[in-house]
């Protein structure tokens, strides 16, 4: 399971949690440049996500219903 970070941040495991998608896939996104932007990347490499620019992210891709 993905571990929590500080409220407010996502981390990029927490994220394919969410959407159910392998880490491939993520992978691919951000090379494509698909992935939500701003995008932390930490000293070590990882990355965070501000909730609120992931959620907001989501709703662009929403499909009508």
């Amino acid at each position: 399971m993905a571990r929590r970070t500080g409220p407010g941040w996502l981390t990029v495991p927490e994220i394919l949690e969410e959407l159910a998608i392998p880490r491939r896939t993520w992978q691919r996104w951000h090379a494509l440049g698909r992935t939500p932007k701003p995008m932390v990347r930490l000293p070590n490499g990882e990355y965070r996500v501000r909730r609120s620019v992931f959620d907001a992210w989501l709703a662009d891709h929403e499909v009508g219903a």
